[in-house]
């Protein structure tokens, strides 16, 4: 270990910035600390303006030569930095539990693969992209999708690298260059990724990580005129404040934002199958923004429902995300954890009942928690926790469970569990969600439409949506036999 590297769990990691194809250290830096147990991981470098404004010099400076380099290319080196994940998948895992706390089993059988996953397939739909000719009175109509230029990409500490690369790779591929800006919470393995693209072929400025907090460095990313497109995960007030940072600029933004998830469960509805999806949101500590924590259940089968959900619940194991064994882990901060347990805690005193949970197991660890007997314009109904807390309430008819579903302002997402094929294409036609999952959970294809409707988000990506946020899209026009003769 050197003044600028650590180890986590044998992996050594760089905790400087990454920054025109070098490593940049800041005079100052901010702690890491692991959530599993409280334990300071290392110093990381406190990127400022200084940092923020040198990154996008060297995305800008890149631009050109990776814009103009062939699509064949860019898909080639993007297959190479998915080699380069799978060969450390196992690195990429420990350090990523090691960081943010969620369960190493997960990261190494589905999370990391996933990571290796979103750069293969967004260079295999690169070589396929293309829009059919059409003709306009003789005329043809070619449309193009030319690289819109750098793009900051600012991304979440829930699912830090998965997440991070459902972005970097589509707009690499798209033939822009990346400033990514990873949460303070959870930025290890985004400098793992900088060495792995940098090993992989990727040229130097091309992509960039820059550190620290996103209040000290954040606006100086967004309202940078040079920037021309901007990717953000997180919370509502802090989309706010970055659409006001680039609307200067007129910089399009694309915005996947908090959910308040319903799930539906009819009486004619699998109970099991519903139990199962039920007790799914759960999963890592509650800290996933299409989580579907608010439980509508039909009266009649409410009871039977939430017998099954407390049996099954019961049998999850809680405790250090690198056990085999863990179904749930800590939350991501003490700072996470006082805000979840402050929510419940004011749910409690408006007259909320606790079926399991409504407590802190200890300062990283909150017990999962189901709340009944909650009014719907409650704060608990209405407001993201962002951690193991889910609350149930109850409907009688079909049109009051699509009311009480809708009855938010977030739009994310929403679960539906019924054996009734037609009250299926009903009640999903009126829900408004960005994604909808009838019978199952968490079903995600990166060739569909993905992002939030209302606050939920702005804007959609996967598969040819990307590239329509991460290109500029021309159509060219071309007149029927105007071509000189050269012969």
């Amino acid at each position: 270990m050197t003044e600028h590297t650590l180890t986590v769990a044998g992996v050594t990691v760089d905790t400087r910035h990454w920054i025109g194809g070098r490593r940049v250290a800041s005079a100052e830096t901010f702690t890491d600390v692991s959530p599993i147990d409280g334990s300071t991981i290392g110093e990381i470098s406190r990127g400022t303006a200084l940092e923020a404004a040198a990154a996008v010099a060297a995305a800008k400076a890149a631009f050109p030569v990776w814009a103009a380099t062939s699509r064949a290319e860019r898909a080639r080196i993007l297959h190479a930095v998915a080699d380069g994940v799978e060969k450390r998948i196992e690195d990429l895992s420990i350090v990523e539990t090691t960081d943010n706390g969620a369960l190493l089993r997960s990261h190494r059988r589905g999370v990391m693969p996933r990571v290796a996953h979103n750069f293969r397939f967004f260079a295999d739909w690169l070589l396929k992209l293309e829009h059919e000719d059409f003709e306009t009175r003789g005329h043809t109509n070619h449309v193009s999708w030319d690289p819109a230029g750098p793009s900051v990409l600012i991304t979440p500490w829930n699912a830090p690298l998965m997440l991070a690369t459902w972005k970097v790779a589509p707009a690499l591929a798209a033939g822009n260059t990346v400033v990514l800006k990873p949460a303070e919470w959870s930025p290890l393995t985004a400098s793992l990724l900088a060495d792995i693209a940098a090993e992989a072929g990727l040229p130097a400025g091309v992509l960039n990580v820059v550190q620290g907090y996103g209040s000290e460095i954040g606006d100086a990313l967004t309202s940078h005129p040079d920037v021309r497109r901007i990717s953000f995960t997180g919370s509502v007030p802090t989309a706010r404040r970055i659409a006001e940072s680039a609307a200067g600029n007129l910089t399009p933004l694309s915005l996947e934002l908090g959910g308040k998830s319903p799930l539906l469960v009819f009486a004619d509805a699998d109970l099991d199958l519903a139990v199962d999806l039920a007790v799914e949101q759960y999963d890592n500590a509650g800290q996933v923004c299409l989580a579907a924590t608010r439980f509508l259940v039909e009266e009649s089968v409410a009871e039977e429902f939430t017998r099954r959900f407390v049996e099954k619940a019961a049998t999850l194991t809680q405790g250090d995300p690198r056990h085999e064994t863990t179904d749930i882990g800590p939350n991501i901060h003490p700072r996470q954890l006082e805000k979840i347990d402050a929510f419940v805690q004011r749910a409690l005193a408006a007259g909320a009942r606790a079926v399991i949970g409504g407590h802190r197991k200890d300062t990283q660890y909150y017990a999962p928690t189901l709340l009944t007997d909650v009014a719907q314009d409650s704060e608990i109904v209405q407001e993201e926790v962002f951690g193991p807390v889910l609350t149930l309430q109850t409907f009688s008819t079909e049109e009051e469970a699509v009311r009480l579903a809708n009855d938010t302002r977030f739009g994310l997402a929403a679960t539906l569990a019924t054996a009734d094929a037609e009250r299926a294409e009903r009640v999903t036609a009126q829900l408004v969600a960005g994604t909808v999952w009838v019978n199952c959970f968490f079903v995600r294809d990166l060739q569909a439409p993905f992002g939030g409707s209302r606050h939920s988000g702005v804007g959609r990506e996967g598969g040819t949506w990307s590239f329509d946020f991460y290109c500029d899209l021309k159509n060219t026009v071309i007149a029927p036999n105007g071509w000189k003769s050269h012969g």
